[in-house]
């Protein structure tokens, strides 16, 4: 199953011009990092080649993340249809009887907002998924604990 994350506008931009850049600009600075320490000898004792080989390894798979979550974004404005909950949206829920206000979207997201933002295939997101106003529910943590939440409000997100 294809997952799809609401992305603002704003959001995939930073994130379209964080992969062009690995993969243009970083791709050429670690191969180039590479190859000055594959010149230094012996590989099997060279610190410098196997960190860069890690450093490689780590950007290709941010490469690979961040295609796959652009890919499969869902672009725009926050939904102007605000009865239930949908990704997009600001939500304020009472969780375990403490009162939260967050994004629902793409943890991607977080770096850019000053609100929590929660991903709508994480426990919380999927259990209020299409919930209205005074709907209530529970969902289990991953750590196995189990939370109630009751919706109290659905706003706009207003980025």
């Amino acid at each position: 199953m294809v997952e799809t994350t609401w992305l603002s506008q704003e959001t995939f931009d930073r994130l379209n011009a964080e992969l062009e850049h690995l993969k243009t600009t970083g791709r050429t600075e670690i191969a180039t990092k590479i190859e000055e320490a594959r010149s230094e000898g012996d590989l099997r004792e060279n610190g410098g080649y196997h960190a860069a080989r890690e450093e490689q390894s780590k950007m290709e798979g941010r490469i690979q993340e961040l295609t796959y979550l652009l890919e499969h974004a869902e672009v725009g404005d926050s939904p102007q249809e605000i009865s239930k909950v949908a990704p997009g949206l600001v939500i304020t829920a009472e969780v375990n009887g403490i009162k939260k206000k967050f994004l629902l979207g793409s943890r991607e997201a977080a770096d850019f907002v000053d609100i929590d933002v929660y991903p709508e295939t994480a426990p919380l997101g999927s259990s209020i998924m299409g919930k209205s106003i005074g709907a209530e529910t529970s969902y289990t943590a991953p750590n196995g604990k189990n939370f109630t939440v009751k919706v109290l409000n659905i706003e706009p997100f207003q980025g």
